[in-house]
């Protein structure tokens, strides 16, 4: 299944792998990439793993003792329980190191359903443990993996933010990524770095979103702290009510927080709500075309990409059912849209725009030339 949770962004959203040598890697200049590149990336590479907000409690099946092993690994009656998983983890990490953990993470992945449904807070368990082996951020990074939505990375902005405190924080976030931002400006290792700043402060405020989202405005770059937005943003979709957490999320209110946070921070907000706006209607996305035509003025199409990028996200980008799902739009406004977010997201989950060509040649001619513009001008973007 491929899940596109922003937590898709949700969403969520939203891993790395050879989109990332290929795509990003090579240094980039002014101005900026978009961020919705690297929102896509994030949220497009994980295309078997379960959604970031599980909807139901998952009854475990006992895993294989995993090689290489350290301790007892978690069955029978801690089969289900989180803290036995995160100690195991974190003895491996400190005894065989992150690579390894990362092999037992992923050999126990598709037979244990709990670990599966707890991938992400263990990957970001592994690189908070990482940081007391590799307290530099660079180098903890160059151990990294992105399985599970880039949680390792998360996790070690986690610890790095953890030993710096609360209080000398903010003098000291512009420093945290800058031997990543003077290697390749702009990369997608730069991205990860300040996005997983963004789940660093969420971690150290206690999930507090708006004084998140004021300390990222510590970073001097605008492409950095929005950036760091977006992992405050996709930290704060991700609710599994044991190890995420958060009040910032209102069932009876599916557009908030996005309707309530300042100008700067709407963009990347609605890049990722809409996930959770789906997980809210139980996946019906005309309710959802319904919702986003509430959404604030400046932001009406963004919400209608975002949810273009889960049409294609839901359906394992399926050329007929993101067609079938983007026409279910109302109106040209909505349609194009939708169309703009999916064929994105086909480039970025493909690293290619075969697919999105496929894509674009099964719609009608006017949505089909908006689909060729978009592709045309992402794949030179990336």
């Amino acid at each position: 299944m491929k899940f596109l949770y922003g937590f898709g962004v949700v969403a969520l959203l939203v891993g790395v792998g050879s989109l990332a040598v290929s795509f990003f890697q090579s240094p980039v200049s002014s101005p900026p990439p978009p961020l919705d590149q690297f929102v896509n990336k994030t949220l497009s590479e994980n295309r078997d793993l379960p959604p970031f907000a599980p909807e139901t409690v998952v009854s475990p099946t006992p895993a294989p003792t995993p090689a290489p092993a350290s301790g007892t690994f978690c069955t029978g009656n801690n089969a289900s329980n989180f803290d036995c998983y995160e100690t195991y983890f974190t003895n491996l990490v400190k005894d065989k190191g992150v690579k390894a953990a990362f092999t037992v993470l992923r050999a126990v992945y598709p037979v244990n359903p709990y670990v599966k449904s707890q991938c992400h807070p263990l990957t970001h368990v592994i690189g908070r443990v990482a940081t007391l082996q590799y307290p530099n951020v660079g180098d903890a990074y160059k151990e990294g993996d992105g399985f599970c939505w880039s949680g390792y990375y998360h996790g070690v902005m986690e610890g790095i933010i953890g030993k710096i405190g609360r209080k000398n924080l903010p003098a000291q976030m512009n420093g945290i990524c800058a031997d990543l931002a003077a290697k390749r400006k702009y990369s997608f290792d730069h991205y990860n770095c300040v996005h997983g700043l963004g789940h660093g402060v969420m971690a150290i405020t206690e999930d507090e979103l708006f004084e998140s989202l004021a300390l990222c405005d510590n970073l001097t770059d605008s492409w950095d702290a929005a950036s760091c937005h977006s992992g405050a943003f996709m930290e704060n979709i991700i609710v599994d009510g044991k190890n995420h957490f958060t009040k910032y999320l209102k069932t009876d209110e599916p557009l908030y927080p996005c309707d309530a946070v300042g100008e700067k921070y709407k963009q990347t907000c609605y890049l990722m709500q809409t996930s959770y706006m789906l997980k809210v209607k139980n996946g019906d996305f005309n309710k959802v075309f319904s919702l986003c035509a509430g959404a604030d003025a400046n932001f009406v199409d963004i919400c209608y990409q975002s949810l273009g990028r889960d049409a294609s996200g839901r359906s394992v980008s399926n050329v007929a059912q993101t067609r079938m799902t983007c026409n279910l739009g109302k109106d040209y406004e909505q349609s194009s849209n939708c169309i703009i977010g999916a064929v994105k997201d086909f480039i970025s989950y493909y690293h290619g725009d075969t697919e999105a060509k496929q894509l674009c040649a099964s719609l009608e001619p006017d949505l089909s030339k908006v689909c060729v513009d978009t592709a045309d001008s992402y794949v030179k973007i990336l």
